[in-house]
């Protein structure tokens, strides 16, 4: 290797450094106080770092917060060594994207709450993917795992990975399918860290292997009851839609169809025997007009991918000279003119930000469009 050589990798080592070390103050914020406080402590100060590095006495000068929320704060933070958090990412092996960051999931940049921070194990690109959302009871019956795995193959099987949140039951199922067809992304209740359920360990493992592995809860921290529901957001998120497997009347995973909702995702159910109680949860999805899946085809019908099918094709994307609908035609004509943000193209096109999202992810599987960093899409061919 030239001197030459040498000094560039020794720049972009030091250009890395830099940047992880300016991330660190994100995550020691993040560590100590809500997504909503760390905002608020930004825009005072203008960058995470001057927000973290920020005299007590300034922070009480400049920040709008309660006494006694102002002192919890600086109190967690000169409990907080950054040094610390940097050894835990690297004995993980977890990366940290922020918000706007080019890697941070365009799906889910523009949900209400977005997570200020993902920690991600595994490969980060399959954020990005084309994915549906499995999901279900813990209890669940031999009739529900068997479906939620066979869903779970299927549909990996034909390009769409497969998003869950690894809990025993329908979760577990349905990620152990899809990675019998190539891998699956789970979404955690706790630090990417731990592992929960216990007797997930190797299934976690297999996950990180060849899908990934999110969380926004800080490494190190276990389970509590009120971060399941934060964390079906994220699950919804992802995704652009979400398919419910045996649950009961006020189950959890009604809560991911509630923000699948309010995100504007699909929300499909499998429907079950009339003398279960699991079958009450999707039975009333069904009434309330969610999508009935007998099978994958009626999903990938819903996502117009109805092309893949009755052959049961399995490759990943469509070929360049397949059919575009009026809407992918409107975003190509833009984008053949010159490059542009999401947000950029949805005011041009006077159309919501989620349905713009949805038509490039079908035009990027297709070839016709390329996404460059910072959500930015550029025309291919």
């Amino acid at each position: 290797m030239t001197n030459r050589q040498n000094m560039w990798c020794h720049v972009k080592f030091l250009m890395g450094w830099v940047k992880m070390k300016e991330k660190l103050f994100s995550i020691g914020l993040h560590k100590v106080c809500s997504s909503r406080k760390m905002k608020q402590l930004v825009d005072v100060f203008g960058t995470a770092r001057a927000a973290w590095e920020a005299p007590d006495n300034l922070v009480r000068e400049k920040v709008a917060w309660k006494p006694v929320e102002l002192e919890e704060f600086l109190s967690s933070r000169r409990k907080v060594s950054l040094d610390q958090e940097g050894e835990k990412l690297a004995k993980a092996g977890a990366y940290v994207i922020c918000h706007g960051e080019a890697d941070y999931p365009a799906n889910l940049a523009h949900i209400p709450g977005a997570p200020t921070l993902l920690y991600v194990r595994g490969d980060l690109s399959r954020l990005k993917a084309m994915a549906v959302a499995v999901v279900g009871t813990r209890k669940a019956s031999p009739y529900g795992l068997g479906v939620a795995r066979q869903l779970g193959r299927e549909l990996t099987e034909a390009g769409i990975w497969v998003v869950s949140g690894m809990a025993r039951g329908i979760d577990t199922a349905a990620h152990k399918g899809a990675l019998a067809a190539g891998g699956t992304v789970a979404v955690l209740g706790c630090g990417v860290d731990v592992v929960y359920p216990r007797e997930n360990k190797s299934l976690m493992e297999e996950i990180i292997a060849t899908g990934a592995v999110v969380s926004e809860i800080p490494l190190g921290m276990g389970p509590q009851d009120w971060m399941f529901p934060a964390r079906n957001r994220i699950i919804s998120g992802l995704t652009l839609g979400t398919v419910v497997v045996e649950a009961e009347k006020r189950s959890g995973a009604l809560i991911t169809v509630d923000f699948a909702l309010e995100q504007g995702r699909d929300v499909f159910a499998v429907p079950g025997p009339i003398t279960s109680s699991t079958s009450q949860g999707p039975h009333n999805l069904i009434k309330q007009g969610a999508k009935l899946v007998g099978g994958i085809e009626d999903i990938l019908e819903e996502l117009a991918y109805d092309t893949l099918f009755p052959e049961r094709m399995t490759r990943r994307v469509e070929t360049a000279g397949s059919p575009v609908s009026p809407e992918e035609k409107m975003v190509l004509n833009l984008l053949h003119e010159f490059p542009l943000q999401v947000d950029e193209l949805a005011q041009r096109l006077q159309l919501p930000t989620q349905q713009v999202l949805t038509v490039l992810m079908y035009l990027e599987l297709k070839g016709l469009v390329q996404q460059l960093p910072g959500q930015i899409y550029q025309a291919q061919g």
